[in-house]
């Protein structure tokens, strides 16, 4: 029976966690549960170059089994099916089995990402793709799918055509209205968020709504808050942490994994939640999400880990084990926690503790952040300004990690002034730029570069790299942050880059309702963001007082600098700030800037008005 959770009650249990003792948060967890599974007598060889070669010298097909290792579904299919005699003399027969821990590999994760966990892939041994199936098979299934390939090799689905990207950087008026449209009906209006059977919190969903909210879309704000709020059922009340998703149309039914990209996002999305609309409730849950990081997905050294699994003994259901206190738990042992330490996965966790640190003023989120970017940069990083996935990549680079890394950055200039960050910012971008271009497509009768490849081309040869939406409207939006923080003109023409890719029709309409992502790249590339400059020594402490009030600002889209003369001019000194006697705040845009705001109260008030 499923456990059920009432928003109510999560607020009520948040409460307690935040204030438990610290021994409790921070408790080392103990021997973590069995990790193996066995898969029966199927031969699994890695990924890389040589499969196919092999594939065609032997004359077989290939297997993709491509699962993640906090993937209840994905532990089931190995006890079940690939233990199968059956499906193993086929497998080892006919084809060549190859498994891939998904997080391991962000191309061939982005690439078959829609088919979700654990996704099968089977290949011609030219390469060719020529069955691909989502989720568990059960034996009888994935027989007669091995059968049916040997008996008729020929794909399924063509290759398609090539796709004419557009040569404009932004979404027409008809396109633009299409997918707000799909954005508005895609909401559920009775339990909350986009969609009506899994239920989670799609951030740049939530993050659009926000920022409609902000110029006066009610409807949107409304949107915003119930999912914010309904989200709370799949935080964990007892460790704090997001689980995945809920099925079954309600938030009553999770799936228990916790995987990083939900963590840092809801940590940032909850943050700026508690900015916008005041609501300590928004504000707990981002602790209560931060505390578990740090107890459960921190290393030692302090940069993050990966993920925890579903499950305590894989391939079991644990809806009685999660119901369990702290002490039960705990007496029973930990689900596994994958201590990969990859680079996208930090720059996802950093940047939300960014954001809490904002929301917060609290310097613990601060080091947290600071003390993963350090050990990221000595350990990951790239000659160029790039970053590899993990300690030996078997391929990439790829774009995920220095963009996640490169967000990260930015995000830690905009709450520190710190203009170490803005440096590695656009060491990243510029690493991008270089690496992961998708030059020459057609646009027409013209060849337009749109968009960013998930892998270097140069490198990554087994998976043909594209570009991928999500990476894209991420890119878009970080590259025209960056360009309004600098000034540089090459960041606002990587924006445009991406937003070709976004704007062309057939790649605008590939998902059903989460489409506020292009929305958001869209409207940011067509508007400057709110302007925020603190003027004044950053060795006193009334600029200070004004640069934290200026970083809880209610705003999605902004640019918020601290501007020391002793450190020169600003990196897009794009304004002329007037000589004052004592610290104070402005806010420019279109042209004009506010008169000086002395004191906190009065940052927030010259924020309002500029926002009307």
């Amino acid at each position: 029976m499923k456990a059920k959770i009432s928003a109510v009650t999560v607020a009520v249990a948040f409460s307690a966690l935040i204030a438990a003792p610290a021994q409790i948060i921070c408790a080392a967890p103990p021997v973590l549960a069995e990790e193996s599974v066995k898969t029966g007598a199927v031969r699994w060889q890695s990924w890389d170059d040589s499969v196919f070669e092999k594939a065609r010298a032997e004359k077989k097909f290939v297997l993709l089994d491509l699962e993640a290792v906090w993937c209840h579904w994905c532990h089931v299919m190995d006890k079940e099916t690939y233990s199968d005699p059956q499906v193993g003399k086929l497998l080892n027969s006919k084809f060549i089995a190859v498994k891939v821990d998904q997080d391991s590999r962000p191309d061939l994760s982005h690439k078959y990402e829609d088919y979700g966990w654990p996704a099968t892939i089977i290949f011609s041994p030219d390469g060719k793709e020529i069955r691909k199936r989502s989720g568990f098979m059960a034996p009888a299934k994935m027989t007669a799918l091995l059968k049916g390939v040997v008996a008729n090799p020929a794909a399924e689905e063509g290759s398609g055509k090539e796709t004419k990207y557009v040569e404009q950087s932004s979404l027409n008026e008809e396109l633009r209205k299409e997918l707000n449209d799909k954005h508005v009906k895609g909401y559920d209006t009775k339990y909350g968020a986009w969609g009506t059977y899994q239920k989670f919190l799609d951030w740049d969903s939530v993050e659009y709504s926000m920022d409609l909210g902000l110029k006066g879309d009610k409807d949107a704000e409304k949107r915003a808050r119930q999912t914010l709020s309904a989200q709370l059922n799949l935080l964990d009340p007892v460790w704090g942490g997001v689980y995945q998703y809920s099925t079954d149309g309600d938030w009553e039914h999770p799936h228990y994994e916790k995987i990083m990209q939900m963590q840092g996002e809801n940590l940032r999305v909850y943050s700026l939640g508690s900015i916008l609309y005041g609501d300590d409730t928004y504000l707990k849950a981002a602790k209560s999400i931060a505390n578990y990081l740090h107890t459960f997905l921190t290393s030692p050294e302090g940069a993050f880990y990966t993920s925890q699994d579903a499950d305590l003994i894989q391939g079991q259901h644990s809806d009685d084990y999660f119901a369990l206190d702290d002490a039960g738990r705990r007496k029973r042992g930990i689900p596994r926690v994958d201590k990969h330490i990859y680079a996208r996965e930090n720059g996802w966790a950093i940047t939300g503790m960014a954001y809490l640190y904002m929301a917060t003023g609290d310097e613990t989120y601060l080091n947290y952040a600071t003390t993963a970017a350090s050990w990221v940069i000595a350990n990951r990083a790239l000659s160029g300004g790039g970053f590899k996935h993990d300690a030996n990549d078997t391929a990439g680079p790829f774009l995920g990690d220095s963009l996640a890394m490169g967000r990260a950055f930015l995000a830690l200039y905009e709450a520190t002034a710190d203009r170490k960050w803005l440096n590695r910012a656009e060491e990243s971008a510029n690493f991008i730029a270089k690496h992961f271009s998708n030059e020459g497509t057609t646009g027409g009768a013209a060849k337009v570069a749109a968009g960013y490849l998930t892998a270097d081309p140069g490198t990554s040869k087994v998976a043909r790299p594209d570009p991928l939406l999500e990476e894209n409207v991420m890119l878009a939006r970080f590259s025209n942050l960056l360009y309004r923080y600098t000034g540089n003109e090459s960041y606002k023409k990587m924006s445009e880059q991406s937003m070709r890719f976004l704007a062309t029709p057939e790649i605008a309409r590939t998902k059903k309702f989460l489409v506020a992502g292009i929305l958001l790249a869209d409207r940011e590339i067509s508007n400057a963001p709110l302007h925020l400059t603190v003027v004044g020594s950053k060795a006193d402490t009334n600029a200070a007082a004004l640069f934290r009030a200026a970083l809880k600002s209610p705003s999605v889209y902004r640019r918020v600098e601290w501007y020391d003369k002793n450190e020169g001019n600003l990196p897009n000194m794009d304004v002329e700030y007037p000589e004052l006697k004592k610290a104070a705040a402005f806010s420019c845009g279109d042209g004009t800037c506010s008169t000086p705001a002395y004191d906190a109260e009065s940052v927030m008030r010259m924020v309002e008005r500029r926002r009307m």
